[in-house]
C-alpha cells in the first residue's frame, strides 16, 4: 500500500502532537524527527548514544522546532521496568502520546541458520521484537489519552518474504509486523488509536552499509529523501487507516 500521491507534509501537518521516535539519533529515525519536528510536533528522542541524541537536539532547535526531549536507552538491555519507567517519566511530562515510530533495528549479521549463535540471536530478539512490545504496552495509556494516536512500525522487504542469510533480523521484522496487525485488529473498535507499518525499502543508512558492505551509498536514496509517508502516517490526515503494510 501506497500513501496518497498528492499528499504533502505542510509546515503545520503535525502542529501541537507529541511523537516518541527510537533509534532517533541518527539515520531514518533522525531524519524523521527533524522533520517532524519541521511540521511542528514535539519530539521524545530515543536512542543509546547521548551524544547523536543531543545532535538532533540541536538541530531542532536550530531550526526554530518544538523544543524536543532527550531520553537515552538501550533497548538491547532495557528490562520491563525500564519501560514502566519511561511511560510514567512520559506522563507526568506530556499527559499523553499522539505518535510512536519503533524505529531502532538491528542487524546482527548475516549468517545461515545453522551458524547463527544464539546469544546474538536474543539480543537481536530484545531490540527488534520485545523492544517493541513492551514500549508499546507501557505507552498503550498515553495513546489511549490522545484524540488521535498513531503507531508506526518501520518494516523491511525480509519480513514480508524471507530471505536466505537474513535469519533473527528477518523473523523479528515478520513477527513485527504480525504485531503490528495484532495491535491494529485489538484496537480498531472504541480507541483513537491505528497501527501501521512503512518499507522504506533500500535506503544510505548504517545498517544498509552492514548488510551490504560493497555498496555505494551515494547511488541510495538518503534518510531524508523518505520521510514522507513516516509524516503522514503519524498525522491526522492518516486517521482512519489501520493494520495496513506500506512501502515507497
Amino acid at each position: 500500500m501506497h500513501i496518497p500521491e498528492n499528499w504533502l507534509a505542510s509546515e503545520t501537518c503535525l502542529e501541537n502532537r507529541i511523537i516518541l521516535i527510537t533509534g532517533a539519533g541518527n539515520g531514518i529515525g533522525a531524519a524523521t524527527a527533524i522533520a517532524c519536528a519541521r511540521a511542528g510536533a514535539t519530539l521524545i528522542l530515543l536512542d543509546k548514544v547521548v551524544r547523536n541524541l543531543e545532535q538532533v537536539y540541536d538541530t531542532i532547535e536550530a531550526n526554530g522546532g518544538p523544543q524536543p526531549a532527550i531520553y537515552p536507552m538501550n533497548l538491547e538491555g532495557a528490562t520491563e521496568k525500564d519501560y514502566v519507567d519511561l511511560a510514567n517519566t512520559l506522563e507526568k511530562e506530556f499527559g499523553r502520546l499522539d505518535g510512536l515510530l519503533h524505529n531502532a533495528a538491528m542487524l546482527g549479521a548475516l549468517i545461515p541458520m545453522a551458524h547463527f549463535e544464539s546469544e546474538l540471536w536474543y539480543k537481536i530478539l530484545q531490540t527488534n521484537l520485545n523492544a517493541p512490545y513492551l514500549l508499546t504496552r507501557a505507552c498503550l495509556p498515553l495513546l489511549m489519552n490522545s484524540e488521535d494516536a498513531s503507531i508506526v512500525f518501520n518494516s523491511d522487504r525480509v519480513g514480508r518474504h524471507g530471505k536466505a542469510y537474513w535469519g533473527a533480523y528477518g523473523v523479528t521484522k515478520a513477527a513485527m509486523e504480525n504485531l503490528m496487525q495484532t495491535l491494529a485488529d485489538e484496537l480498531e473498535c472504541n480507541t483513537p488509536i491505528r497501527a501501521n507499518s512503512m518499507d522504506p525499502g533500500p535506503v544510505a543508512t548504517s545498517l544498509r552499509g552492514l548488510a551490504y558492505p560493497g555498496e555505494n551509498p551515494a547511488k541510495l536514496p538518503q534518510p531524508d529523501d523518505i520521510v514522507t509517508p513516516f509524516l503522514y502516517l503519524l498525522s491526522a490526515d492518516s486517521r482512519g487507516t489501520t493494520g495496513q503494510q506500506f512501502e515507497l
